[in-house]
């Protein structure tokens, strides 16, 4: 990421690997190349796939009080493969999860947060995107949608999508004005917008929030642009 993009989420680490691109097509894939995928690759399941899930939801059935119970417990292992960079396997914990119950935020934020660690910025977007759908107003996902987003402008120069978030913040700031990261990404938006001012004005309503979030190199290229009205960065 270059500086202005490092405002993003600390589990929003990108690194090198990449799950290729897609095809219009519905892919021949084992079962073991379908639970690494996102949702199970979304795919047209097979019979051995639908024989698989029935045995598993079966064992879900005897072993927890319902599926939601069990829905929340391979969510939260899938978060622990994801702290130590078990990619593949958390990403079949999190399917799991979501098998369990579509409803579950936690299946599409962990799917997105693998995605963007593996540089799919598009389906990143997409599955943090299901996850807001289902909860709009958890702020925490939402700024998270937001930091994914900037990355992928970064990338793509696409206005629209600039001005799609810089809404989705706005509406996020509306809802908890304490959440540093609303404001610092706000800042982001606004420095790509070449609202300066603006920019510089949640910089510090985050900085107030949260100190410790600062990232001088963003604050250096925004001064750049423009000095701080405020005079706090010299």
């Amino acid at each position: 990421m270059i500086p202005v993009a490092t405002y993003a989420q600390a589990q929003l680490v990108s690194n090198s690997s990449s799950t290729g691109s897609t095809s219009t097509e519905t892919p021949i894939l084992s079962l073991a190349e379908r639970r690494v995928l996102p949702l199970f690759g979304e795919l047209r399941k097979s019979s051995d796939q639908i024989q698989e899930e029935i045995r598993f939801l079966s064992d879900c059935d005897q072993n927890f009080a319902d599926r939601k119970e069990a829905s929340q417990f391979f969510a939260a292992r899938g978060w622990e493969y994801l702290q130590e960079g078990r990619l593949d396997t958390a990403t079949y914990r999190f399917n799991l999860a979501y098998l369990l119950n579509d409803k579950n935020i936690d299946s599409f934020w962990g799917l997105g947060v693998i995605c963007f660690q593996r540089n799919d910025l598009g389906n990143a977007v997409r599955m943090l995107s299901k996850g807001v759908d289902l909860e709009p107003t958890n702020v925490a996902l939402a700024v998270d949608l937001s930091s994914v987003s900037i990355k992928q402008y970064e990338e793509t120069a696409d206005s629209a999508k600039l001005e799609e978030v810089h809404r989705l913040l706005e509406h996020v700031a509306r809802l908890d004005t304490t959440y540093a990261q609303t404001f610092f990404n706000l800042a982001v938006t606004e420095y790509y917008k070449e609202e300066y001012e603006k920019a510089w004005e949640n910089l510090h309503k985050g900085r107030v929030l949260n100190f410790s979030m600062i990232n001088l190199p963003f604050v250096e290229q925004l001064a750049a642009k423009h000095p701080d009205p405020q005079g706090f960065f010299k």
